[in-house]
This record gives C-alpha cells, structure tokens and sequence, in this order.
C-alpha cells in the first residue's frame, strides 16, 4: 500500500536563502537546507522516488532550530506530486523536533549568532526590486510564529542563542509515501510511530517490525471493502469506495468548508472550474493541503488540468511567475500584512486568505447557476452534522485534547490485548454482533429466555453480549473508540457534501451526451485531427439551457478541463472509460430511470441531491463491520534486521540521486528555467493564435448569416466570453517576466508608464503627442472633423470613466475599446514601441522581449480588425459619453439657413439624449449624455419661427467621440410648413459609416450597414406621375413586404440582448412602413395639374370624414358588427395622430400610423375598410392593389403573423399620441 518510509535531518545548517535576504533575521529565525537521511525501500520501479521533491515538500521551507524557550509541538502535514504523466504521489509527514547533541552544531549557531548582532548594529536592510525579489522578503520580514515576544527586535540577547544555557533543537520528520490519499491512516501510524520513539518504555516489538508489516503485509483493501491493520498501539482502519462510487477522497471537507465557509468554498470552486489562477494563503501546510485536495475533489467528474502545487516551497517562488491557470498554496507567516505581498499576476487570481477566512475575487466573475439554493443545500448538510456554514476556527479545545490524550492511554492496554487475541484474519466482534442480532431478533428464544430467568437459570454467554452492547451503546457504537466514531463521522460527511456537488454536474449535463461530436473511424485519425476538430456542439448545448445557467456555462465549455472530459467521451468508443467518467455517465443513467425527461424541457429550478442517504450508508457498513484484518506485526528475521541496518540505509540514500535521473521538482538549473519559460512562450503564443482564430471565425460566420448564409453558430454571450477570455490572456502575456509593476494589472502598469514618459515628452518639446497620433478619415463625413487616433488619449477616456474602479477594469476597457475601434493591434505595437521601458519592465527571457514571437502576436491581434465588435458600447452601459452631432443642408439650394430655431434629437437601443436646442444657423454642435449604446434614429426638427423657415436637409451626421463610431441619417427633404407634406420634424433612420484609413489592411470583411431612412430619391420614385420606369412592379411589392414582416419575425426569435433596434425593421429603408407605403402608392392618384401633391394620409382623412358622415345619417346601420368596431378604431387613431401637438407632415403620419397598427395588431383589420370605402374609386386607379380583393386578402394573412410578438416602439416614434 505504501511507498516508503523516511526520517529527515540536516547535518550542516546552511542558509535556505541567499545571505542578502536573510541574513538581518536571528539565526533562530532563519530556515537551512534540509536533506534526506534515510528512505526505504530503495525503490518501486511503478512509484520512483523523487529525492529533491520529497525533500523539499517534507520541509518546504527548510530545516528550522529551536530552543528549550520556543513552542516544539509536533506537527502533521501531507503533500502531493504530480508527474509529468499526471499521475500523483501523496505524501504524508510528521514533523517533529529533536535536541541537537553535537558539539559542532551548537557552536555553529553560537557564532551565527554573534555574527548576526555585529551585521545588526552595522548595517540596515536593502529592498529588492523585482515583483518576486520582493515577494520572497515579504515571506521574511515577519518572524516564525515560534517566538512570541520581541519580535521587533530580533538582534537582542534575550531572544539569541547561548550554547552553555540553551538547548539546541532541531526539525526532524518522518514521512509516509503512497499512490493513494489514506490521509488517516497515515497520520495514525505515523503518530504512533513518534509515540513509541519518544516513550520512555519500548514498544511491543522493535520499530522495524511496525515498518516491514504496513509496506510489505498490509495489502490494499479492494474496491467497496474496509480494512483494519495494527499500528504501534492501536489499530486502524480504512476503506475503499466501490467500483459505482465516488472516488477515494480522505482530507476532510469539514475543515475546509469550516476554514473559508459555505459561500467563499463555492465560490473559490467556481473559479476553479473556470481555471482561473488560485493561490492559497496559509501559515499552516495541512490546511493548504486539506483546502486545495478538498476542492480538487469537488471537481468530479472532471479533473484540474494545469499546474497544480498544493504547498509551494520557498525555493519554487518563480512557480508563480507561470502564464498560465494554477492552484498553488503559499505558506505565510504570523501577521503578514497582505498588502505588502506582492504578486506577478493578480488581474485573474483568486487569492484565498484561509487563517482569516476571507478571499479575494477576480473581476467579472459569473456565478455558479442557482448558488442561492446549492449554498442552501450544503448548508443543511453541514447543519445535520453540528456545524456552521459560516465556518470558524476549527483548532481543537485544550481540554478535549487533553481528554483525547487520556483516553488514548487508557485504550493502549486494551489494544495491546487485542492484539493478542484476535485471530489474525478475523472479525470475532463482528460475528458476536451478529450472533446478538440473530437472538434478540428471535421470539421463540426470547420466550425462553424470560422462562429462564424467572425459573433462576441464567444464559450467562448472551446476558454478556446483552451487557456489552448495552455498554457499547452508552459509550460508543459497535466497540469503536471515539476517534474512530469521529472518523465515521467525518467520512459521511464527506460523502455527502461530494454528492451535492456530484449532483449539480449531473443535473447541468444530464444530456451533455446529445452534443458529443463522434465523426472519427478510429481513434488513430481522431488523435491526428484532433486541434482541427470540433468535438462538442457547443452553440446547440447552451441554447439548450436555462438563461440564468448560461454566464457560468458559456465560459465552463471553453475550459480544458471540460475539453478533457469530452475527449474522454470519445476515446471511449475505442478505449475503456476513464473511471470518472465511467462513474458519471452511470449517475446520469440512474437518473434517467427515476426521472425520465425530455431534453427540451430544460428549467432552471433547483433540483436537490437524492443519493446522500444511500451514500452515507454504505460509508458507514463498511467502517462499521470491517471486512478484512491485516497481519499482525511480528518479529522480523535477522536477515531482514540486517537489511534495513541503519549505516546501510543512508549509505543508499546518499546514492541514490546518482542511479535515478527522473524529472525533478527540483531542478533549478539554468537550462531547466530556460526551457521552461520557452515553452510558456510557445504557449501563449499557439493560445493567442487559436483565440483570435476562433474569434474570427465565430463572428464572419454570424455576419455571413447577417447576408443570409448559413445558420448563426455565436451569440452575444459566446462573443462576450471570447472577449473576456482574450483579456485574460493578454493580462497573463503582460505578466510574464514582469518585474516593475504598481498595482493588481500587468498591462495597466505598463501602460501608466508608457504615459507618464510619453506625457513628460510633450512637455519638454511643448507639442501635443505625435507619438502613432492619426487622423481617421469617415465616408462621406462631410462637416465632421476628423478624429485624432491615440493611444493616450484612449487612455485618458478611460481614466474619466468614473464608474470603472479598478485597474484590472481600466485594463479591460482599453482593451474592449481598441477593439472596436480595430486599433488593438495598432495600440499594442505602439505601447512596446518604447523598447527601453520594455526592457526596464520586463527580464530577458518574457515575452514581450522574444521579437520574433511578439511581431507574430501582434499579427494574430491584427487579423481581427477584419470583423465588426461593439464590445465596449455593449458593456460599458452607464459610462457618459460625449457626441458630436453635425446637421448638413442641401447648400446648392439658396435658402440652405434658416431663421428658426432648430433642435433634435438623438436615440439608441439604450436609451435617447433628450431635447437638444442648436444654436441658430450653427450647424454643429457636442454634448454628453449617458451611452446611447447603437444609434438608431435622430429627431430632427425646428419651430417654425422666422422669415426664412424653410429647411431642406441632406443629412444628419452624429459620431461617438470615444469609440469614434460615426452614423448618418439621411434625410432629403424640406422642414417647413408649406413645402413638401407640411412636416415640422422628421424621425431619420441611421446608418453606421465604416471608417476608412490610409492603412486599411486587415479589413477582408465588413458588417453588413444598417437599414437607413427612405431617401427623398425614393419617395419621388413613387409620388410622382413622372419616372414611370422606376415605379416597383406588384411582384416587387409584395415580395417587399413578405420580406419585412420576415425580417420582425426573425427579429424575435433571436434572444432579447441580441435583437438590436425593431425601430429599424418599422421605419427603415426595407422595412415594414417602406413596404406599405409601396403598397399604397400603387395606383394612387397623387398629382393634380395645378394643384399640390396628395398624399397617401389625405385619403386616410377622407376615409374618416367618410366614416363618420355617414355614421351620422345612418348608412352603416347595417354594417356587420366587426367592421363597425374597425372603423371605430381607425377613426380614432388617425384624429389621435391628427390632434397632437407634433407637426410630424403627412408622411410621417403615416408612419406613425402604420406602427401603431403593428403594434396594437390592428393593420389586417383597417386594409378591408379602407379596400371597400367608396373613397377609393375617386384616388384609386382600376389596376391599384388596394382594389383587388385577393391581394388585400393576402395581404392581411401575411400581416396577421405579427400577432404573435410583442411590438414595442420607441418613444421618439409615440410621443404626444395619446390613444
């Protein structure tokens, strides 16, 4: 079952760090190289022993001294290995200390000791000034928790060393070695081993005996069976879950959820699951053991795929340097300030303060689905236990201890018996249990034992078992000491709180199957194709969730951990299942049998776990009648004593390092760290190149479905994850080899640099900044001025961004911001321009000092400029943004100014800015207002006043001055009463101008424009009598207006926060209003010789008077009841339209009228009205579509399918109707 067993000594102190940084600390204080003085068996060719690793995770920070005034408890911590395969090593230590008796030794840190009150009183303490220099003194500056008092002032007598009045102590540990977690069992035989070596009386049998008979006859209980085997003293037990359970898990979850609570242990798993980079912060080894293996085990069924080192040794402190997702633990010391810890990447950690119970999150953080009820669940879990979902301190009452240190002496007679008595492959208690059971259990027996106890018989053997158990029952269950109870305890608890967190994974994947991608003949061409492939349908997955489930899942589906799980799926059709996932997919299976589901009927209401009670029972059979019984300890043979000699032993030990060359934890060579930060580089280098591909090619494969190609295959949650997903990558890249920064972001830092150089620049040459500054041209942006490109002044609108508090936020920002304004590229090239700040900032081997890496990494950013983002717009939904808006007449025409006062009006999809009063005759004009996110329609419109109050306007241009997103809304037509159709304001329909550079390279696609307002070339198409050739044929129209009740049909079938403007799709050029108008300018009479223009609203009024009059001499008396309702409502809506305060001209009534109708599901009830209304015949022609019955009939069928959505308008377009 075990590997190996090890005590440790140092035999020569030397410093474990260098003398600068540790050498203004006591002697006492100070930590010296540990090695391994003796381990056994020499070596197990499935299980080679690390030497190097083991030394330093025994003592991860090294050999320590104590004296006869100093604590000396003995202390239990356990570790683990990962190998370079992923298989993991557990090991399990004791750490105690032993007086130190050679003279050598104590006269050494004698002079230590003097030598450090000279170096005190001479000289101070220099700061070092890289990020992890300055980490490794922050772990310095505060003195073991051994020495209470004085801790200030460490070069004083009384806390020195005195070898004629001091005993030296020393650090020693023995340690367990093993492949699986029997954390208990080892830290029970491991404790009595100490026991015995320190008792004054010897044990039963020699020490050698106890070691020989847990290696080598203590065999491996089997899957679903117990064991017991024989320590020192007592006995100990352990069990192996079964081949359907939940895997070997032996840290106590109790104590962790105890340490962090309820809430924090979730959240950290959440984190976890989104492989975040989780440092663990503790000055105890075993709770940054217990904390990182408890939460690993939640994981199931899948598994942590990156660097994962539970207790980091002091000598490995570059380990956090790694680019990538890690789970490290860090051992701190007694009241080290957080703040003075600084960190080479914060901007995605997840740092876990566990002695103080609090933790520290990254930001834009999504919550694991339905958190509310899954604290709730394990919070009653806890509760049905004893203990607080809060959490608290866990350190054991001084009296218990001192109980439990009582009890255990008594207990050792007893056990001692025992081992004398019991049979060595028995379970004599067990079967007296059973044999109690089958008596008590039997009526004729009882009966004759009431007989015998009245006629004076006694049935002595049963009145034992009856008194025994009786007893057994006060005291303790089935024989079981209250440690064992506590362990029984302990492992139920465990194994429920594993089931709830099984449960949520079973219920969130229950059909994760059904998007399992299997398109491979055989696993060789799986494996070749394997990063070209797609292997979930992650699109169909997340579109079968609950909405609340989706921020979580949408960022869990990109992890590698998930990738692993599913590839696992796959290579089971070839392979045997990988035993997590064999477990797993049988859950889901026995699930499906109590709960037969359909997958569409997804809810996200909150299932609870129904495995806890059946789960805990068969912890419990298994601890409660042990199956098997270990070979008792005995007498080994001389033969046997010879071997394990102790001169022998070392002697091994010293030379085993030089007969196994395995990779080593260890090796801190040149070369080694050289390799090692290569491949981060390749790393980030291959993950930036997937990112942006897959960013790529995800949003051109939703603007091809914008063209009408294909089906959409990324949403606005899929985007914003991508999105995400790459800031954190460029904040791991900014990371790398850093060593200057201020503050929790890389990138941030480094930028904060960049401009206070670039800004003392600027005001030495007293210029602006020309540094990469660029004037962006706009298509037909006649008016506006062009926008200045610059990465500082990027900068500094971000910095005026109140609602952003953070650097790790400001980072991002930019970040959103260059890529929507497709600068990112250009921005960064810019930033790293400055080589000397780089090479200040960064050591040789980062990567942002790799040249050829870095072009090739810029390139990949570039290669995004090709597609469309409104990643900040979108995000950034508060900020306050400035506009500047500029009006264009038609100036060829002499009245281009006018004498009124104009104003207008500015909407978007998230919102509008309000009455905005324009100076007279000043065309432009600038103001803020919180973020309109896309534009969509501009009011504009003026009061009439004046001699000249006519206005003929070509366009309205309005640009955001931050993202530099610039819209046109094109116009064509006059203001004024009198001209045109008489209208005051027009509501104008935008379109987003792309902007064109000098350098426009990258840009190979481009999203599709937005529709825009019906040009006044359009109108005149129609109205007019001349330019017949133009007018749409009846095919044309009603192919139009198909299309635009298609376009409001597929509008509402995208989710909510990806639908864009319905205001578009209405009023638009194309749109629902385009089309009708078409529809009812067929055939219209609108021209008179001598006469104005009629238009299509002045049949709508003649309809009405029509209505109405005859209403009132009674000629509709007759009319059906329906239609009498209809032509109530379409009176009441055009007088509605007609007595508001807007002067909006008869086309705009129009419009207005024909959305309303949409929206209150009225426009199949008005067409027949209007079609049979006598009116028609004086302003219809024969051939008009208004007069064919079938047509209307069709058309109101097309119509009636809008029913079923919920239109909503904007109020730029309802305003003032009141109905």
């Amino acid at each position: 079952m075990l590997h190996c067993f090890q005590p440790l000594l140092s035999l020569i102190p030397i410093p474990f760090l260098s003398a600068g940084e540790n050498f203004d600390q006591s002697p006492l204080k100070r930590t010296f190289k540990s090695k391994v003085l003796a381990h056994y068996p020499k070596n197990i060719e499935c299980n080679p022993f690390d030497q190097d690793a083991v030394n330093m995770l025994c003592m991860p920070k090294g050999l320590s001294f104590r004296t006869q005034r100093d604590s000396r408890t003995p202390q239990f911590h356990s570790f683990l290995i990962t190998r370079e395969d992923g298989s993991r090593t557990y090991g399990f230590v004791h750490t105690f200390y032993e007086e130190v008796t050679s003279p050598q030794i104590c006269s050494a840190m004698q002079t230590l000791h003097q030598m450090h009150q000279a170096e005190h009183n001479a000289s101070a303490h220099n700061c070092p000034s890289s990020s992890m220099d300055s980490l490794a003194s922050s772990l310095d500056e505060v003195e073991s928790p051994s020495s209470q008092g004085g801790r200030r002032s460490c070069g004083c007598s009384g806390e020195g060393y005195d070898s004629v009045r001091d005993t030296l102590y020393v650090s020693k540990a023995m340690c367990l070695i093993t492949p699986m977690p029997f954390m208990h069992s080892c830290k029970g035989f491991l404790s009595q081993v100490h026991r015995a070596v320190i008792s004054h009386q010897p044990p039963p049998l020699p020490l050698e005996s106890y070691i020989y008979n847990i290696l080598y006859e203590v065999p491996l209980p089997p899957p679903g069976r117990s064991l017991k085997f024989h320590g020192v003293y007592e006995p100990i037990l352990c069990q192996r879950p079964g081949v359907g359970e939940l895997p070997l898990a032996d840290f106590p979850l109790s104590e962790a959820f105890q340490l962090l609570g309820v809430e924090n242990l979730v959240q950290i798993f959440t984190c976890v699951l989104l492989e975040m980079q989780i440092l663990l912060y503790s000055q105890d080894y075993q709770r940054l053991m217990v904390v990182a293996e408890g939460i690993t085990t939640l994981l199931f069924p899948f598994q942590w795929q990156h660097v994962y080192v539970p207790i980091l040794p002091a000598s490995l402190l570059h380990f956090l340097d790694a680019p990538v997702p890690y789970l490290m633990g860090l051992q701190s010391k007694e009241g080290t300030d957080r703040s003075k810890l600084e960190l080479p990447q914060e901007a995605n950690l997840c740092f876990v303060d566990i002695d103080n119970h609090c933790i520290e999150l990254p930001e834009e953080f999504p919550q694991f689905p339905n958190k509310t009820e899954f604290i709730q669940e394990l919070s009653e879990v806890l509760l049905s236990f004893g203990l607080s979902p809060e959490g608290g301190n866990t350190s054991p009452d001084p009296a218990v201890s001192m109980q439990t240190s009582t009890l255990e002496k008594e207990l050792k007679s007893t056990s001692l018996s025992e081992l004398v008595d019991d049979r060595r492959n028995g379970n004599l208690g067990g079967e007296a249990l059973d044999v109690l059971e089958l008596l008590q259990g039997n009526p004729t027996l009882e009966r004759l034992q009431a007989l015998a106890k009245r006629t004076g018989v006694k049935v002595a053997r049963l009145e034992a078992l009856v008194a025994g158990q009786k007893a057994v029952g006060e005291e303790s269950v089935g024989g079981r000491s209250p440690a064992e109870e506590e362990e029984l305890r302990n492992a139920k608890l465990n194994v429920q709180l594993r089931e709830v967190f099984a449960a949520r994974f079973a219920t969130m994947f229950a059909d994760y199957e059904s998007f399992v991608i299997q398109n491979s003949p055989d696993l060789e061409s799986w494996l070749t194709n394997r990063e070209q492939m797609h292997n979930f349908d992650k699109a169909s997955f997340l579109s079968d969730q609950p909405e609340p489930y989706l921020p979580f899942l949408s960022h869990f589906i990109e992890t590698q951990m998930f990738a692993t799980f599913i590839d696992n799926k796959i290579m089971s059709q070839w392979e045997e299942k990988e035993p997590l996932l064999r477990v797993f997919d049988g859950r889901i299976e026995k699930a499906r049998l109590y709960n037969v589901r359909a997958p569409s009927l997804r809810s996200s209401v909150y299932q609870k776990c129904t495995f806890l009670k059946e789960s805990a029972q068969a912890i419990e059979q298994r601890l409660r009648k042990i199956d098997h019984t270990a070979i008792h300890p005995h007498l080994l043979d001389m033969k046997i004593v010879r071997f394990m000699a102790h001169d022998k032993y070392m002697q091994e030990a010293r030379n085993l390092g030089k007969n196994l060359r395995q990779p080593k934890l260890s090796d801190l060579s040149p070369a080694v760290i050289a390799q090692t930060n290569w491949k981060f580089v390749e790393g980030l280098l291959k993950e930036c190149k997937m990112k942006t591909k897959r960013m790529l090619v995800e949003k051109m494969g939703r603007e091809a479905v914008e063209l009408g190609h294909g089906e959409a295959n990324i949403t606005g949650l899929e985007e914003n994850t991508l999105i995400a997903s790459l800031c954190d990558l460029l904040e791991r890249i900014w990371s790398h080899g850093l060593q200057v920064k201020q503050g929790k972001s890389a990138l941030w830092s480094h930028l904060l640099h960049y401009q206070a150089r670039e800004e003392k620049n600027e005001q030495l040459s007293e210029s602006p900044v020309s540094n990469g500054q660029e004037k962006r041209k706009l298509e037909s942006s006649v008016g506006l001025p062009a926008l200045r490109v610059s990465l500082i002044q990027d900068m500094r609108h971000i910095q005026n961004m109140g609602e952003i508090k953070t650097d790790v936020g400001r980072a991002r920002a930019l970040i959103r911001l260059s890529l929507e304004k497709k600068l990112l590229s250009q921005h960064l090239k810019q930033l790293l321009s400055n080589q000397a700040l780089t090479k200040k900032l960064y050591k040789r081997y980062a990567f942002l000092r790799c040249e050829e890496e870095k072009e090739q990494f810029l390139f990949h950013l570039l290669s995004l400029n090709a597609v469309d983002y409104f990643c900040f717009t979108s995000v950034f939904t508060t900020i306050m943004i400035p506009y500047r808006a500029v009006i264009i007449p038609i100036k060829k025409l002499s009245n281009a100014m006018t004498t009124s006062n104009p104003w207008l009006c500015v909407s978007g999809e998230l919102g509008d800015s309000g009455i905005l009063q324009i100076t007279k005759n000043v065309l432009e004009m600038t103001f803020d207002c919180q973020n309109l996110g896309k534009l969509t329609t501009v009011q504009l419109g003026h009061d009439n006043s004046g001699l000249l109050a006519k206005w003929l306007v070509d366009c309205v241009m309005v640009r955001n001055e931050i993202t530099g997103h610039t819209y046109k809304f094109p116009c064509g037509r006059w203001l004024g009463k009198g001209v045109d159709d008489g209208s005051l304001e027009r509501v104008l329909i935008g379109e987003f101008v792309v902007p064109c550079s000098d350098d426009d390279g990258g840009r190979g696609t481009k999203t599709p424009p937005l529709q825009r307002s019906p040009s006044q070339i359009r109108r005149i198409s129609i109205t007019s009598l001349t330019g017949r050739g133009n007018k749409p044929t009846t095919v044309q129209i009603q192919e139009s207006i198909g299309e635009a009740v298609n376009n409001i049909i597929k509008h509402f079938h995208k989710p909510e926060k990806e639908r864009g403007s319905l205001t578009v799709l209405l009023c638009g050029e194309g749109g629902l209003v385009w089309a009708l108008e078409q529809f009812f300018h067929h055939g219209f009479r609108s021209a008179r010789i001598f006469q104005k223009n009629v238009f299509v609203w002045d049949f709508y009024e003649k309809v009405v008077a029509f209505v109405e009059n005859a209403d009132q001499i009674g000629d509709l008396q007759e009319t059906p009841e329906p239609l009498d309702l209809n032509c109530e409502s379409f009176c009441r809506y055009v007088n509605a339209i007609n007595t508001m305060p807007r002067n909006i001209g008869k086309d705009g009534k129009f419009q207005l009228l024909v959305c309303l109708g949409a929206r209150d599901r009225m426009l199949p009830q008005w067409l027949p009205l209007l079609a049979e209304c006598s009116v028609i015949t004086r302003m219809y022609e024969e051939n008009a579509l208004l007069r064919d019955k079938l047509t209307v009939s069709s058309l109101v069928a097309v119509l009636e399918t809008l029913h079923d959505f919920p239109i909503t308008l904007e109020s730029s377009l309802t305003k003032s109707v009141e109905l």
